[in-house]
């Protein structure tokens, strides 16, 4: 059995989304299909879209989902049909020298469904994330399909697939904030005010936001800041003059970059205390470089660290973080800016560049 479901898909680069009839196929072994009930509008798919990742169009896009088992292949037992689930990017394979090493988390053999869903003619689409979740259904690999409880919001559990994840994981897992430290988070769009509500949850005694836009700094603010600068008009060194000046001079015991350019990373390296912890999250481009003299590295000590995906485990992280939202403790609601249809998705990448929204949510 097939199913033929709207899609929305990018055909070339640049191009707008179209939303077009696509087929997917009955899962085979070690395959699920889900049908989605809710899926958010993340940066990545924009990427996607602009040529950023791959050239491997077309693609079907959407990757931060929410839904339900509506099929399973053979010797599939982590989820059954009817099970409420959030999909993810990091099915671990469980055979790599990191997952035999006990560090899961850093999967490099993560995997995805072996067969492609397709258009009408038969042209394969990739799948955004291997996942490809702007469609009312979804073939993806089991282990990318985390059982929750039933009765969550989709349109909240969704977002722990990728941005949001991304930001409570680079506090909590990858750094981790430690209760009663001094966070400074630079950039917050979603991933950005995903970290300050992970700082939050931490118990971190001091949060500061940093962000060129106060709307933004207000989202923080929200999310539990307690402090903000709005960065714009300052050079590296006012960012860290305004950061010491918020930490008894010292600087922040971490420091959270969650836009990845060199200026910024620098900003997060000097803002930091001495033996501090900076965390990358923040996705740069591939021309980028940085220049940062290697005697300053050895000088102030402390931790360099990137985050992937938050350095999450989606089987241990996603019960836990919606049990949080459940008991009022981690508002993920506040990320929900705004619910749309299938139909609108290029519309939503427009929102998402003018940075009025934290996270547009399809539903479906």
């Amino acid at each position: 059995m097939a199913w033929t479901v709207p899609g929305v898909i990018s055909r070339s680069k640049g191009a707008p989304v179209e939303t077009v009839d696509i087929v997917v196929p009955e899962p085979l072994a070690g395959e699920v299909v889900v049908d989605v009930a809710a899926c958010g509008v993340c940066h990545t798919d924009l990427h996607y879209r602009e040529g950023g990742i791959n050239d491997e169009y077309p693609f079907l896009l959407g990757h931060e989902a929410a839904g339900t088992v509506a099929a399973t292949g053979e010797g599939v037992t982590n989820v059954a049909v009817g099970d409420t689930v959030v999909l993810n990017w990091r099915a671990v394979c469980g055979q790599c020298r990191a997952c035999k090493r006990g560090r899961p988390q850093y999967c490099f053999d993560t995997h995805n469904a072996s067969q492609p869903m397709t258009l009408t003619d038969g042209t394969p689409l990739s799948a955004a994330l291997g996942i490809g979740a702007f469609t009312p259904k979804t073939l993806v690999a089991a282990g990318q399909a985390t059982k929750v409880d039933a009765g969550i919001d989709p349109a909240v559990a969704g977002l722990l697939g990728c941005g949001v994840m991304a930001g409570i994981g680079a506090a909590v897992n990858t750094a981790p904030v430690q209760r009663g430290d001094t966070v400074a988070v630079i950039g917050c769009g979603g991933v950005g005010c995903a970290a300050v509500a992970g700082a939050v949850l931490a118990g971190a005694r001091r949060v500061i936001a940093i962000d060129l836009d106060d709307r933004k700094l207000a989202w923080a603010r929200q999310l539990g800041a307690t402090h903000t600068v709005n960065s714009r008009g300052l050079d590296e060194a006012g960012v860290v003059s305004a950061v010491q000046d918020l930490t008894d001079s010292f600087g922040a015991d971490v420091v959270i970059d969650a836009v990845g350019r060199p200026e910024t990373w620098r900003q997060a390296f000097y803002a930091r205390d001495l033996a501090g912890t900076v965390v990358l999250v923040g996705v740069p481009t591939p021309e980028m470089q940085l220049e940062v003299p290697l005697l300053d590295v050895f000088g102030r000590g402390g931790a360099l660290k990137s985050s992937w995906y938050g350095d999450c485990l989606p089987e241990r992280d996603f019960p836990q973080l919606l049990e949080l939202h459940a008991d009022g403790r981690l508002p993920l609601d506040a990320f929900v800016s705004e619910r749309i249809g299938l139909g609108d998705v290029e519309e939503a990448f427009a929102t998402m560049k003018a940075g009025t929204v934290l996270r547009s949510v399809v539903i479906l």
